[in-house]
């Protein structure tokens, strides 16, 4: 079900409509005063700026070629490529079992994300299925992960357009969030929880109440950034018909997202792949009717009241029974046995020495990232490690969009619809 946020556009030309350019300018002027020498002032003037790339010990570098007229974006171009990390070509030296650190670490606030689109390529590989418990597990952390990554998103945007003090709420929320991931799988990021055939280890005694009371906290926290944001002035005409690129425009440049969702698109791969536990549960597509920053901020504050649906009623049907599969030839023993099971002990060896071996094929799995379509791809050639490990990754395929967004805008909107885009470059710069 489509739940459409944010308002109709409001009265008012926008600069994309306006054809007022350097060339056209002296050509009306040349024409008005005939043998007169024509000469632009300045800033009616094309002037290219670098804006980046940033210091490269920084998550993400991203270099924008800027074409400016003024103060309006006459053209653009990204550059990236400037921490290039490798990811996909080291996942070809590593058995699979070792490639899942490796890949939680390209979109660094999606990482669980990542390990699903990996794992379940490969289980869709070897044709195993996870139990249940495990599934429900993974929904579980996913979805909280995708609060955490809106709240960095949220957080940070709002810093770039000066209301400081929703980062500040925005991170101390997240950091709640962090908390839990700790609680759960030992670590506060990269987790390495999802494994192949299930999860690493069950959910501890008081997690259920942990997530609960975090569910309450999330909810009070997004009233506080509605309060602060919604009827902000400043925020408004910051964001309202600013940046908008209609459906047909971004379905041809393939983004995904949010940022299509903004647009009026209801493009879920929850909804349309029915994967993991998803089909069992209930809850909403919202999607704007603009394109506008305005819109891409309703849907992702919106889609955290969703994710706040789908946790508690992970947390209300969780099913008994084990975590992972039974399948001594891909999965791992549980640690309780190593202990007092020679045989698992060999078992838990091999596997981590020399993994195991995948018939030739190959695959492709998709998931609904915070940023849109994340998908995997997988070719086996028979060995114990991947042949090729290759990602469809959402910030890099949102990023031509940028373009589009901005022309005809002005520089200072620009940070604005960059901001809008969450584009992140660890997984642009794989």
């Amino acid at each position: 079900m489509a739940a459409p946020v944010g308002t109709d556009s409001s009265s008012g030309d926008s600069l994309r409509d306006q054809e007022l350019t350097a060339t056209g300018l002296k050509s009306e002027l040349e024409q008005r005063l005939p043998g007169a020498e024509v000469e632009l002032e300045p800033e009616q003037e094309i002037m290219t700026i670098n804006m980046g790339p940033h210091h490269p010990a920084t998550h993400g570098v991203l270099r924008l070629v800027v074409e400016l007229e003024g103060e309006v974006v006459m053209d653009l171009k990204p550059i990236v490529g400037y921490v290039h990390t490798g990811i996909e070509k080291s996942c070809e030296t590593m058995s699979y079992w070792k490639v899942i650190p490796f890949v939680e670490r390209m979109d660094y606030l999606s990482y669980f994300f990542n390990m699903q689109a990996y794992c379940g390529a490969v289980e869709k590989l070897i044709g195993l299925e996870i139990p249940r418990r495990a599934q429900y597990l993974r929904v579980l952390h996913m979805e909280l992960n995708r609060l955490h990554s809106h709240l960095v998103w949220l957080g940070t945007t709002a810093l770039d357009l000066g209301a400081m003090g929703v980062y500040f709420y925005c991170f101390r929320d997240r950091d709640r969030v962090l908390d839990v991931f700790e609680m759960s799988t030992g670590q506060r990021m990269h987790t390495r929880y999802f494994q192949i055939g299930g999860v690493a280890e069950d959910i501890p005694a008081g997690f259920e109440d942990k997530v609960r009371e975090l569910i309450s906290v999330i909810h009070t926290g997004i009233a506080q950034y509605e309060a602060l944001l919604d009827r902000n002035e400043i925020f408004l005409i910051r964001t309202k018909d600013v940046g908008v690129v209609d459906r047909e425009r971004l379905l041809a440049l393939g983004v995904t997202g949010p940022l299509l969702r903004a647009a009026g698109e209801p493009w879920d791969l929850r909804k349309e792949e029915g994967y993991l536990a998803y089909p069992e549960l209930e809850f909403d597509v919202p999607v704007g009717t603009v394109g506008d920053g305005y819109d891409r901020y309703r849907v992702r504050l919106t889609e955290m009241k969703e994710s706040l649906k789908i946790i508690e009623q992970c947390l209300d049907g969780l099913p008994e029974g084990p975590w992972i599969a039974d399948d001594r030839k891909y999965v791992l023993p549980p640690r309780a046995e190593l202990s007092t099971s020679m045989e698992s002990l060999i078992h838990h060896f091999k596997l981590v020495t020399e993994g195991f071996r995948v018939a030739p094929g190959e695959v492709y799995n998709p998931v609904e990232s915070p940023r849109g379509e994340l998908g995997c791809f997988v070719l086996a050639d028979g060995s114990s490690k991947p042949a090729r490990v290759h990602f469809r990754e959402p910030s890099f395929v949102n990023l031509q969009s940028l373009r589009d967004m901005t022309l005809g805008e002005y520089v200072a909107d620009l940070i604005q619809t960059l901001a809008m885009l969450d584009p992140i470059l660890g997984g642009i710069d794989r």
